[in-house]
Protein backbone atom coordinates (compact mmCIF):
# COMPACT_ATOMS: atom_id res chain seq x y z
CA UNK A 1 0.00 0.00 0.00
CA UNK A 2 1.34 3.41 -0.97
CA UNK A 3 0.29 4.94 2.34
CA UNK A 4 2.40 2.47 4.30
CA UNK A 5 5.31 2.97 1.91
CA UNK A 6 5.08 6.72 2.53
CA UNK A 7 4.95 6.12 6.27
CA UNK A 8 8.11 4.02 6.02
CA UNK A 9 9.83 6.77 3.98
CA UNK A 10 8.96 9.33 6.67
CA UNK A 11 10.21 7.05 9.46
CA UNK A 12 13.53 6.68 7.68
CA UNK A 13 13.90 10.43 7.09
CA UNK A 14 13.05 11.13 10.74
CA UNK A 15 15.74 8.61 11.74
CA UNK A 16 18.33 10.27 9.47
CA UNK A 17 17.76 13.66 11.11
CA UNK A 18 17.74 12.12 14.60
CA UNK A 19 21.18 10.72 13.76
CA UNK A 20 22.38 14.14 12.63
CA UNK A 21 21.19 15.79 15.86
CA UNK A 22 22.93 13.10 17.93
CA UNK A 23 26.21 13.24 15.99
CA UNK A 24 28.98 15.03 17.85
CA UNK A 25 30.53 16.11 14.56
CA UNK A 26 28.18 17.98 12.17
CA UNK A 27 30.21 17.01 9.11
CA UNK A 28 30.12 13.31 10.05
CA UNK A 29 26.36 13.65 10.51
CA UNK A 30 26.14 15.26 7.07
CA UNK A 31 27.99 12.33 5.44
CA UNK A 32 25.65 9.81 7.11
CA UNK A 33 22.63 11.89 6.02
CA UNK A 34 23.89 11.94 2.43
CA UNK A 35 24.50 8.18 2.41
CA UNK A 36 21.02 7.55 3.85
CA UNK A 37 19.35 9.79 1.27
CA UNK A 38 21.18 8.05 -1.57
CA UNK A 39 19.99 4.67 -0.28
CA UNK A 40 16.38 5.88 -0.14
CA UNK A 41 16.47 7.57 -3.53
CA UNK A 42 17.99 4.47 -5.14
CA UNK A 43 15.72 1.80 -3.73
CA UNK A 44 12.69 3.04 -1.82
CA UNK A 45 9.26 2.77 -3.54
CA UNK A 46 8.48 6.37 -2.47
CA UNK A 47 11.67 7.76 -4.00
CA UNK A 48 11.11 11.09 -5.78
CA UNK A 49 12.89 9.55 -8.77
CA UNK A 50 10.96 7.77 -11.49
CA UNK A 51 11.63 4.04 -11.87
CA UNK A 52 13.81 4.84 -14.91
CA UNK A 53 15.69 7.46 -12.90
CA UNK A 54 16.38 4.96 -10.13
CA UNK A 55 17.98 2.54 -12.59
CA UNK A 56 20.62 5.07 -13.64
CA UNK A 57 20.96 6.77 -10.23
CA UNK A 58 24.56 7.17 -9.04
CA UNK A 59 23.99 9.50 -6.08
CA UNK A 60 22.77 13.01 -5.33
CA UNK A 61 25.20 15.85 -6.00
CA UNK A 62 26.25 18.41 -3.39
CA UNK A 63 28.64 21.25 -2.85
CA UNK A 64 31.36 20.32 -0.35
CA UNK A 65 30.69 20.65 3.37
CA UNK A 66 31.49 24.16 4.60
CA UNK A 67 31.28 24.82 8.37
CA UNK A 68 30.82 28.55 7.69
CA UNK A 69 27.27 27.75 6.55
CA UNK A 70 26.27 26.24 9.91
CA UNK A 71 24.78 29.07 11.97
CA UNK A 72 22.39 29.63 14.86
CA UNK A 73 19.31 31.72 14.20
CA UNK A 74 17.46 34.03 16.58
CA UNK A 75 13.70 33.51 16.49
CA UNK A 76 11.39 36.52 16.15
CA UNK A 77 7.59 36.62 16.18
CA UNK A 78 5.88 36.79 12.78
CA UNK A 79 2.65 38.50 11.74
CA UNK A 80 0.64 35.22 11.81
CA UNK A 81 -0.74 36.12 8.40
CA UNK A 82 -2.12 33.24 6.37
CA UNK A 83 -0.30 32.87 3.07
CA UNK A 84 -1.04 30.74 0.06
CA UNK A 85 2.45 29.75 -1.05
CA UNK A 86 2.83 28.93 -4.73
CA UNK A 87 3.61 25.29 -5.44
CA UNK A 88 4.83 23.46 -8.50
CA UNK A 89 2.09 22.62 -10.99
CA UNK A 90 0.34 25.94 -10.33
CA UNK A 91 -1.21 24.87 -7.02
CA UNK A 92 -0.92 26.63 -3.66
CA UNK A 93 -0.34 25.42 -0.11
CA UNK A 94 -1.64 27.37 2.90
CA UNK A 95 0.85 28.37 5.58
CA UNK A 96 0.89 30.85 8.45
CA UNK A 97 3.94 33.09 8.84
CA UNK A 98 4.40 32.48 12.55
CA UNK A 99 7.93 33.83 12.83
CA UNK A 100 11.23 34.69 11.35
CA UNK A 101 14.79 33.65 11.98
CA UNK A 102 17.68 36.14 12.02
CA UNK A 103 21.28 35.10 11.50
CA UNK A 104 24.52 36.13 9.85
CA UNK A 105 25.76 34.58 6.61
CA UNK A 106 28.71 35.62 4.46
CA UNK A 107 29.34 38.46 6.94
CA UNK A 108 25.89 39.95 6.36
CA UNK A 109 22.76 39.97 8.55
CA UNK A 110 19.97 37.84 7.05
CA UNK A 111 16.37 36.99 7.89
CA UNK A 112 14.08 34.25 6.58
CA UNK A 113 10.39 33.75 7.27
CA UNK A 114 9.28 30.66 9.19
CA UNK A 115 5.99 29.10 8.14
CA UNK A 116 3.53 26.81 9.89
CA UNK A 117 1.62 24.36 7.72
CA UNK A 118 -2.06 24.99 8.35
CA UNK A 119 -3.15 21.43 7.51
CA UNK A 120 -3.88 18.76 10.11
CA UNK A 121 -1.05 18.42 12.62
CA UNK A 122 0.89 21.36 11.19
CA UNK A 123 4.65 21.63 11.01
CA UNK A 124 7.47 24.16 10.59
CA UNK A 125 8.58 24.87 7.04
CA UNK A 126 11.67 26.87 6.03
CA UNK A 127 12.28 27.12 2.29
CA UNK A 128 14.82 29.51 0.79
CA UNK A 129 16.40 30.49 -2.48
CA UNK A 130 19.70 32.25 -3.03
CA UNK A 131 21.85 33.70 -5.79
CA UNK A 132 22.72 30.21 -7.11
CA UNK A 133 19.07 29.34 -7.93
CA UNK A 134 18.37 28.51 -11.53
CA UNK A 135 22.05 27.90 -12.28
CA UNK A 136 23.77 25.64 -9.76
CA UNK A 137 20.72 24.94 -7.60
CA UNK A 138 17.02 24.28 -8.23
CA UNK A 139 15.21 27.37 -9.50
CA UNK A 140 12.23 26.89 -7.17
CA UNK A 141 14.47 27.03 -4.10
CA UNK A 142 15.61 24.48 -1.57
CA UNK A 143 14.33 23.33 1.82
CA UNK A 144 16.18 23.64 5.10
CA UNK A 145 13.47 22.62 7.58
CA UNK A 146 10.28 20.65 6.98
CA UNK A 147 9.22 19.04 10.23
CA UNK A 148 6.24 17.27 8.61
CA UNK A 149 8.84 15.12 6.87
CA UNK A 150 11.35 15.02 9.71
CA UNK A 151 13.79 17.65 8.37
CA UNK A 152 14.70 19.23 11.72
CA UNK A 153 18.21 20.12 12.88
CA UNK A 154 17.17 21.09 16.42
CA UNK A 155 18.11 24.01 18.65
CA UNK A 156 21.19 25.13 20.54
CA UNK A 157 21.34 27.78 23.27
CA UNK A 158 17.71 28.72 22.59
CA UNK A 159 18.39 29.36 18.91
CA UNK A 160 17.48 27.40 15.79
CA UNK A 161 20.24 25.38 14.12
CA UNK A 162 20.45 26.39 10.46
CA UNK A 163 22.99 24.25 8.64
CA UNK A 164 22.78 25.13 4.96
CA UNK A 165 24.97 22.11 4.16
CA UNK A 166 21.71 20.16 4.65
CA UNK A 167 19.74 22.27 2.14
CA UNK A 168 17.93 19.87 -0.18
CA UNK A 169 15.75 19.97 -3.27
CA UNK A 170 11.99 19.45 -3.10
CA UNK A 171 10.69 16.27 -4.72
CA UNK A 172 9.32 18.20 -7.73
CA UNK A 173 12.92 19.00 -8.72
CA UNK A 174 13.28 15.33 -9.74
CA UNK A 175 9.89 14.53 -11.23
CA UNK A 176 6.89 16.79 -12.05
CA UNK A 177 4.43 14.23 -10.66
CA UNK A 178 5.27 15.65 -7.21
CA UNK A 179 3.67 18.92 -6.08
CA UNK A 180 5.88 20.99 -3.78
CA UNK A 181 5.67 24.47 -2.23
CA UNK A 182 8.28 26.77 -3.76
CA UNK A 183 10.36 29.38 -1.98
CA UNK A 184 8.37 32.64 -1.65
CA UNK A 185 10.05 35.90 -2.76
CA UNK A 186 10.52 37.04 0.87
CA UNK A 187 12.76 34.01 1.47
CA UNK A 188 15.22 34.77 -1.30
CA UNK A 189 18.71 35.57 -0.03
CA UNK A 190 20.91 37.96 -2.00
CA UNK A 191 24.04 35.92 -1.26
CA UNK A 192 25.27 32.71 -2.89
CA UNK A 193 24.77 29.70 -0.64
CA UNK A 194 27.27 27.40 -2.31
CA UNK A 195 26.60 24.46 -0.06
CA UNK A 196 23.90 21.83 0.17
CA UNK A 197 22.35 19.96 -2.72
CA UNK A 198 23.03 20.88 -6.34
CA UNK A 199 20.46 20.68 -9.13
Amino acid sequence: MQELELLDWKRRIFALYAGVREAGDPEAGWHAWRDGRDTLFRGHPQSPLSSEGRESFSGLRYFGYDPAFRVLGELVRGDDELRDVTASGGETVRFRRFGGVRFELAGEPQELSLYWLEGYGGGIFLPFADATRGSETYGGGRYLLDTVKGADLGEADGRLVLDFNFAYNPSCAYDPRWVCPLSPPENRLGVSVRTGELH
